[in-house]
């Protein structure tokens, strides 16, 4: 994650008890996880984001402003899932919570597989860290236990987190993360449809157990997958196969699942973006999304079509102080 921050004259020397007055801006990036055959394992981040300020005042209490998505359905004090993972934050260190004054202006869709509560979760916590710099300090490492706990799974947390491509699992220690660098030839685009769909319903439609054949075929495209998003993107249509969980999904997103098997039919690595309904194509170059857009307007034109880049940089955040602390 990367971090920035203004000072005062005073700077931050860790000398300060209270962190009233202090203002942080934060920027977090969508993600699409799984990308086919990586299930709970694979994410990448993308350059379409949410954005947040913070600032601490005097007193109790928590106000959220929400402009865009989300505005008028979800919560505007500290039940606010935003809210919420900043409080968390806090707790976790030992640390008062002032009241807090948030304005969120939201870009990623909720509902629509591209990890927009992992963007809050992840949103929450890097303002609780740039909040709290020189009194706590707050590890990348702890950054990814406190998001998966939250969340409940890395996949999507740690590229938000983190930028790029990221291969996350759990060890005895915790949450782990690897990020790598996608090659610059995959030219990502997601489709994003006007329904929603509910992840707990998404998992629910998955068996306990899979055939053993299922489970080796998608082994050989998850290491294959890695392969073709670094190294030789021609491979993205083979990498991209997948036998874990998009067929038994696939009865609850009709529309996506065929919007799926046309792009495929015509040679594009398609998937479902996340716990869907979205789709993620991994095109194999601007002309290869050009004719991905084209073939979706003849057939789906209800679908919006965003042509984003891999976001390398991950979750930013920016500490301001005095003057600067007003919203």
């Amino acid at each position: 994650m990367a971090s920035e921050h203004s000072t005062s004259a005073d700077g931050f020397s860790g000398k300060h008890t209270s962190i009233v007055g202090r203002k942080v801006t934060v920027k977090v990036p969508a993600t699409s996880a799984n990308l086919g055959p990586g299930f709970d394992t694979l994410g990448m981040a993308l350059s379409y984001y949410d954005e947040l300020e913070v600032v601490a005042l005097e007193g109790s209490g928590v106000f959220v402003e929400v402009n865009g998505e989300g505005a008028g359905e979800v919560a505007t004090d500290e039940e606010n899932l935003v809210a919420k993972s900043l409080a968390f934050t806090f707790a976790k260190f030992g640390q008062p919570l002032p009241r807090l004054h948030l304005k969120a202006k939201n870009t990623i869709p909720h509902g629509r597989g591209m990890g927009s509560s992992g963007a809050a979760v992840v949103s929450g916590i890097v303002a609780a860290k740039g909040l709290l710099q020189g009194i706590v300090d707050i590890s990348d490492v702890d950054l990814l236990d406190i998001a998966t706990e939250i969340e409940g799974h890395p996949d999507n947390v740690a590229p938000a987190l983190f930028g790029g491509l990221t291969i996350a699992w759990h060890d005895q220690s915790g949450p782990r993360h690897k990020k790598l660098f996608v090659h610059r030839g995959v030219a990502p685009l997601v489709l994003v449809p006007s329904f929603k769909m509910s992840t707990a319903l998404a998992r629910s439609l998955q068996p306990e157990s899979v055939p053993h054949d299922d489970a080796v075929f998608n082994v050989s495209r998850s290491a294959l997958l890695i392969a073709a998003l670094t190294q030789s993107p021609e491979l993205l249509i083979d990498a991209t196969e997948d036998r874990l969980h998009q067929s038994y999904r696939a009865s609850a997103m009709p529309e996506t699942d065929a919007l799926i098997q046309l792009l495929r039919q015509n040679g594009l690595a398609a998937v479902v973006s996340g716990a869907g309904p979205s789709v993620l194509v991994l095109a194999n170059g601007p002309a290869e999304r050009a004719d991905a857009v084209k073939l979706v307007g003849e057939h789906y034109a209800n679908w919006m079509p965003l042509q984003l880049a891999v976001d390398f940089k991950g979750a930013t955040v920016v500490l301001h102080q005095g003057s600067d602390a007003t919203i």
